[in-house]
């Protein structure tokens, strides 16, 4: 999809999901869920960007890569573990079971790489080399590949709050899992991070880093939840350009939100000052970024199907049956 037919579709976005009819709303950084009372969760992934815990803006067709990628890789991976999934009523729509969510957020990580306050690089330059319980050497380069892959957990916080790293120690003495739960979980994450590294490489990428959202359902099992493997939840790099930027000090070439995290970063302190306007051709080239990004990495064209009315009128007539 070229900028053309971005531009076109510049006010094709979903920017709020209420819909009345629904019960039990809850909104998110990035989805509108629904509970139904037979067990199953409505989740609707609109268009806003979410970066240094608030919401950017609004990008035409993010939530649509958000879901039509995540099906991708819940389809790829759903031989590892089991996921939420029930159906897709709609592009930006799926309906799952629902669970329990672990207040814990899995983050696993091949480079030293990252701009947030939690990222480990942003620690390492800050002379930290212990961090969420593991030691990290001397030496190391910005976005260097990690001896080895790791997993940093972090706090799952509160709309608006800031995620809180945490050890493994951290996690079994608050509570928040139990031994059991632990070592599932990071078996899970370790092996879908082997899947994602194996398939994004042979579309010529690098899979950076990646969260993983995991809860249990009625009967206690350890589910995958939210997403994988999307531009959200994950940080991509070109593989054949990687050697040469890092060798000459330069960041890898990317497409993930890092696209409008930077031009915000440049320009203020997102944890502190106010965010600045975001001008149209941040925002369009952010949507760029999310539709080379799905196409890259399914290897799919992302096609723009007629559609009468808003984003929100097409959901509600795909969801009808629900009410």
């Amino acid at each position: 999809m070229d900028r053309t037919a971005l531009k076109t579709n510049a006010r094709r976005v979903l920017d709020d999901a209420t819909i009345p009819e629904l019960p039990n709303h809850y909104r998110g950084k990035v989805r509108d869920n629904y509970d139904l009372p037979d067990g199953r969760r409505i989740l609707i992934a609109t268009d806003r960007l979410s970066a240094f815990d608030i919401s950017l803006a609004a990008i035409p067709f993010k939530g649509e890569v958000l879901t039509r990628t995540a099906r991708y890789w819940f389809e790829k991976t759903g031989d590892i573990c089991p996921n939420h999934v029930l159906e897709y009523p709609d592009p930006n729509v799926v309906v799952a079971r629902r669970l329990d969510i672990l207040p814990v957020e899995i983050v696993v990580r091949d480079y030293l790489a990252g701009t947030t306050s939690t990222s480990i690089l942003s620690m390492y330059k800050a002379g930290k080399r212990e961090m969420y319980g593991i030691r990290l050497p001397d030496g190391l380069a910005d976005n260097a590949r990690l001896p080895e892959t790791i997993i940093t957990p972090t706090s799952k916080a509160a709309y608006g709050a800031h995620d809180e790293p945490l050890t493994a120690a951290e996690i079994l003495e608050r509570g928040l899992l139990t031994t059991a739960q632990w070592e599932e979980v990071c078996g899970h994450a370790l092996a879908l991070f082997a899947r994602g590294r194996e398939v994004a490489a042979q579309r010529g990428l690098i899979l950076v880093d990646t969260k993983y959202e995991f809860g249990t359902d009625a009967d206690g099992n350890i589910v995958l939840a939210d997403e994988i493997h999307t531009p959200d939840s994950s940080r991509y790099w070109f593989q054949a350009s990687y050697a040469g930027r890092v060798a000459r000090g330069e960041k890898p070439e990317s497409f993930d939100k890092d696209f409008m995290r930077n031009w915000v970063a440049a320009r203020c302190d997102p944890y502190k000052d106010p965010i600045p306007a975001i001008p149209e051709d941040v925002v369009l080239g952010t949507a760029e970024v999310y539709v080379r990004a799905y196409e890259t990495i399914t290897g799919r064209e992302f096609d723009i199907p007629a559609m009468d009315g808003t984003v929100l009128e097409r959901i509600r007539r795909n969801l009808a049956k629900y009410f």
